[in-house]
């Protein structure tokens, strides 16, 4: 089986899957996203039978999709209520019970195709961004190795009755949550930053005659 994986270096769990994915295949192509730089374009000129998004930043076009003879899967680092961008900050903010991250077919549009998997795990009263990401590449290494598993002893993909819940979130919904604005009292300013402050990304921010300032703990 000749297969693609689309990755981002040094994430958690992205040595352990390839390790695991080189255990059961040899032909494999893999693909580093760096800070977001363009699709790879040697990918359009070959032909897969599995490509695989694993904490890939990038939205996978049709004319790639298309290309492949089996199955076109990303692995989500969210559950099916929460699909799209910003999945670890809203569901902080929105004080979930439950987390986890799901495997889906890939569509040209986002974390849409048939859910094939989903591994789930207890949230705490008081995840940070940092802690839920963690939890959640520690569930998705696990579903990993389960649907890659099954695939590989059944040339088949593996049946799931989960659903996605909703539309996927996008960019602008994730920059409405990461705004503080003065009318809001403290608690909600305080819920709103344990939501989506995570070191070295962009912050909390609040807008004042016309400048754009943004949380910085360490100054």
């Amino acid at each position: 089986m000749k297969i693609c994986f689309l990755t981002k270096k040094d994430k958690p769990g992205v040595r352990d899957a390839i390790r695991f994915l080189e255990s059961l295949a040899e032909n494999i192509d893999i693909f580093y996203d760096q800070d977001h730089k363009n699709f790879p374009k040697s990918i359009l000129k070959k032909k897969y039978d599995l490509l695989i998004s694993y904490i890939s930043p990038w939205i996978i076009s049709k004319r790639v999709l298309e290309r492949t003879t089996k199955w076109n899967i990303n692995f989500h680092p969210g559950p099916p209520e929460y699909p799209g961008i910003g999945c670890f900050n809203f569901a902080i903010f929105d004080s979930s019970e439950t987390f986890g991250s799901t495997a889906h077919i890939m569509l040209p549009k986002v974390d849409s195709g048939n859910i094939i998997g989903v591994k789930r795990f207890a949230m705490t009263n008081n995840e940070t961004v940092e802690s839920l990401s963690l939890k959640t590449y520690k569930a998705q290494l696990s579903l990993f190795k389960k649907v890659i598993s099954y695939i590989f002893s059944n040339d088949c993909l593996p049946k799931s009755d989960e659903i996605w819940k909703r539309k996927a979130f996008k960019r602008t919904e994730l920059e409405k949550l990461c705004e503080i604005k003065f009318s809001m009292n403290t608690q909600e300013v305080e819920k709103r930053i344990r939501a989506t402050y995570f070191p070295g990304k962009p912050a909390p921010y609040i807008k004042f005659l016309g400048h754009k300032f943004e949380l910085n703990p360490n100054r």
